[in-house]
């Protein structure tokens, strides 16, 4: 057993451990211990940035639908804007229809009116030329002087007559 090399080389072993232990084990420890501090510290950012990622989740959903429910709120705000312009142009369009129409109708009117005068004027004209015509050819030439004080003398009464 003393002549083998293992058994030499255990008590080398234990020997150095025993010796020189204690002096390595404290900056192991240290060692260790720092690691263990650096990766409880980054575990902890973690967790603070998921914390921080997760509100800022929440917060980019709360904006998301507020966005949805504003834009939402426009486009039935633009079709109930878009439904009173088409009625309001609807009456418009109906409006001036209705302008035009009456001016039609009154132009009709006017135009009937003055067909009927010029066809009053133009019956008139030749009445009164069917009647001279008719005097001056049954008439003696003497008459027509009687005739004429006659209407003058009348005319008075028959303007004051047509005034009334």
């Amino acid at each position: 057993m003393f002549h083998d090399p293992r058994f030499w080389s255990a008590v080398a072993f234990v020997l150095f451990f025993v010796l020189f232990g204690r002096s390595l084990w404290k900056p192991l420890v240290s060692a260790l211990d720092g690691r263990a501090e650096r990766i409880r510290a980054e575990l902890d950012e973690a967790a603070r940035l998921r914390r921080e990622a997760e509100q800022m989740l929440e917060d980019a959903t709360r904006d998301r639908e507020a966005a949805l429910a504003e834009a939402k709120e426009l486009v039935e705000h633009s079709l109930r804007e878009a439904a009173n312009i088409a009625v309001k142009a609807r009456q418009d369009a109906e409006d001036i229809a209705a302008r035009r129409e009456q001016m039609a109708k009154d132009r009709i009117a006017s135009a009937e009116r003055s067909a009927l005068r010029e066809v009053r004027e133009t019956a008139i004209d030749i009445a009164i030329q069917a009647t001279r015509e008719t005097l001056a050819a049954s008439l003696p030439a003497d008459t027509d002087g009687k005739i004429i004080d006659k209407s003058i003398g009348d005319l008075p009464a028959a303007l004051s007559q047509r005034a009334a």
